[in-house]
């Protein structure tokens, strides 16, 4: 078992049985439910808009390479310069070089998950640049000392009472502040740290290649005033962000807010062009974006996983499955987590280190009801162990037991040889290490079904 593995497993115990914990998960994604169910009913045909999406993102994967080059080629007509980071290190590289070249003391964030993937604040930190956190869940976990619980609700797994006692120690804010209090407290210091910041940088939902433009949505203007007060605006994206024209964005921003928090539209919507032209007087003197690979080829490359790069990042997989629900964000240890963190995540890292991630599922299929651009996440998690079987990489004890147990399944008179007290017995010897001391399964009967199938019929 890999060290990733085996903290995994600690930690999903430990957590799955944390109550208090679950009441803030269970209470967090219960309101999201409640707002999404009255999102999709706004729609007169939900599954067609699904559909619909679901569509123009296959087209988008099956044609990426081609449709990438026009986004590059478009946007850089309208004054972007257009970076291309095979990893995490030529990403950083990039945005820590321009930031340097600004002379940055400070520089504000907003969307910007992608940059947690390529870790860019600690090495921002460590060339003495503060990196802030602008979007206010990402500030919260920023001042906690933590990463994003959530890939849209980073701070899901705080109450406001958290909120106000981890406010009260770092800021000195009143012990009792409401949640209303605390935002106009955060609104009122970033205001600051966004007119005094250097640069810029925004993650992007989509990159639209026709026009040459970076799509942002957000519920807080963050995102717009990191994109448009400091004189260097930098956009850090996955290539696989694209959608073809702004004209597929009618679909799929109402989609998005419907998925992500219920909401008909999101209250803004920014399309970036590029830098502010000589007869403008508001915006970024210059703007670049840097287009991240880091690991989507590996995905690409498969022609069955290469179907999660539909993935909009709506966060509907997460809140719909019941073992994120117990075993929270932070258990997967990786950027992201739920179905789609299960299926990528050892794609873009180690495949042998994060392959017990795939395992980590009931198969029980809501992540693929609930999905936007209908990803068959369940097929794609069996893919992934069928991949770690044949990569070699299943433990010699599971391979051994899979085997006995196949066998023994497959003989009814094994099965019978002897009864359910003995049964009972063996299981409870093992109990502890195959299921854990929290998990008890049930007794087996004395007689086994087949035996008492006997007796009934004489």
């Amino acid at each position: 078992m890999s060290s990733a593995a085996g903290k995994f497993l600690v930690e999903a115990e430990n957590v799955a049985f944390d109550l208090e914990h679950r009441k803030k998960i269970r209470f967090n994604i219960g309101k999201y439910d409640s707002a999404v169910e009255k999102g999709k009913s706004r729609y007169k045909d939900f599954e067609l808009a699904k559909l619909r999406a679901a569509r123009v993102k296959r087209e988008v994967v099956n044609n990426l390479p081609e449709l990438l080059q026009q986004f590059e080629t478009s946007i850089t007509k309208n004054g972007v310069e257009v970076f291309w980071a095979e990893n995490a290190v030529d990403a950083v590289n990039v945005a820590v070089s321009f930031a340097k070249e600004a002379e940055a003391k400070t520089l504000v964030k907003s969307k910007s998950m992608i940059t947690e993937e390529i870790e860019l604040n600690d090495h921002l930190e460590k060339n003495g640049i503060e990196a802030v956190e602008t979007d206010l869940g990402e500030f919260i976990v920023q001042v906690a000392g933590e990463r994003p619980y959530h890939i849209v609700t980073p701070a899901m797994h705080k109450s406001k009472e958290d909120v106000a006692e981890l406010f009260h120690k770092h800021f000195d804010t009143p012990l009792n502040s409401t949640p209303e209090e605390l935002t106009l407290f955060v609104r009122k210091y970033l205001r600051e740290k966004f007119l005094n910041a250097d640069v810029g940088v925004n993650g992007a939902n989509f990159l639209i290649a026709k026009e040459g433009a970076v799509a942002v949505t957000e519920n807080e203007g963050n995102a717009l005033l990191s994109g448009s007060m400091p004189k260097l605006h930098i956009v850090i994206a996955g290539i696989e962000k694209i959608l073809p024209s702004i004209d597929d964005l009618d679909l799929f921003w109402p989609l998005l807010a419907a998925h992500g928090t219920g909401q008909q539209i999101t209250v803004y919507n920014n399309l970036f062009f590029g830098p502010r032209k000589e007869n403008e007087k508001d915006g970024p003197e210059k703007m670049i974006v840097i287009l991240v690979d880091n690991g989507r080829t590996n995905i690409y490359e498969d022609e069955i996983v290469r179907e999660s790069l539909s993935c909009i990042r709506c966060g509907a997989c997460l809140n719909g499955c019941p073992v994120y629900k117990n075993i929270g964000g932070y258990t997967y240890d990786t950027t992201y987590s739920g179905p789609i963190g299960a299926v990528i995540t050892p794609h873009l890292l180690d495949f042998k280190e994060f392959k017990h991630l795939s395992f980590a599922s009931t198969l029980c299929g809501k992540c693929v009801e609930v999905c936007p651009v209908k990803i068959p996440l369940t097929e794609l998690l069996l893919h992934n162990r069928q991949l770690a079987n044949e990569k070699g990489y299943a433990p010699v004890t599971e391979k051994v037991a899979l085997t006995g147990s196949t066998w023994f399944l497959l003989h009814r008179k094994l099965l019978d040889l002897v009864n359910g007290k003995v049964k009972n017995t063996f299981m409870s010897l093992i109990n502890d290490k195959v299921f854990g001391k929290k998990r008890k399964l049930k007794e087996f009967p004395d007689k086994s079904f087949a035996k008492q199938w006997e007796k009934k019929k004489g």
